[in-house]
């Protein structure tokens, strides 16, 4: 079913075995999980990720329609987090080390073209997306920080994202780029960055990346 924002309740609860929170979607007494976002634009890949979870797959889904975004969520009792285990649905390393790397090279492209002080500004924005979508180790401005900086290849401890974490970071990535650079210049140089990975993992992460609706605002 499609839904307005007005129509549903979202929060965040503590995952019960992992330090994270998790977005909940509640409406009319059910609880909905966060699957992926879409901007936009993209109204005709969210319906398509929509329908085929439901019709297809048989699964209880929304679409959630705002303004900036459509976001698709699927049903689940809270007691199956429980289930869940330690980290049992953590993306793999290298595609957490792969959207790291696309991540600072739009933050180091907007200083070096546009200036310290949009580069600022691009930090808080992203903030606040780390925020609103409750990413583990990304909540606090100097957690922020740390990631635009940390050496991704090296880093002796990645942030336990999962793969709505990373499909929405490159969501909202592409979104907040376009808006600083007025054009998608910058997502050919942010996908250079990914030169740095070793070839086997680059080559994972492409793969995974265009099988993904959002693939092709990448390309």
């Amino acid at each position: 079913m499609l839904l307005k924002r007005q129509d549903v309740e979202i929060s965040a609860i503590q995952h019960p075995k992992r330090d994270q929170k998790v977005p909940i979607l509640t409406y009319q007494g059910q609880t909905f999980r966060l699957i992926s976002v879409f901007n936009a634009s993209q109204e005709e890949d969210a319906k398509a990720l929509w329908r085929d979870l439901t019709d297809n797959q048989g699964k209880a889904c929304v679409l959630l329609e705002e303004p900036e975004r459509y976001s698709v969520w699927g049903k689940i009792r809270l007691e199956q987090l429980a289930e869940e285990g330690g980290a049992g649905d953590t993306a793999a390393a290298p595609a957490v080390k792969a959207c790291l790397l696309m991540l600072q090279a739009v933050f180091i492209d907007i200083e070096d073209l546009l200036g310290n002080r949009q580069a600022g500004l691009f930090q808080k924005d992203i903030s606040e997306v780390f925020k609103q979508w409750h990413f583990p180790q990304a909540e606090s401005p100097d957690a922020v920080k740390q990631l635009l900086t940390l050496d991704p290849l090296n880093a002796a401890q990645l942030p336990p994202w999962q793969e709505h974490h990373l499909n929405t970071l490159l969501q909202e990535l592409h979104r907040i780029g376009k808006s600083y650079f007025g054009n998608t210049s910058f997502a050919e140089r942010a996908l250079d960055a990914l030169q740095d990975l070793p070839s086997g993992d680059r080559s994972q992460f492409t793969n995974w990346l265009n099988q993904l609706p959002l693939g092709k605002l990448w390309r």
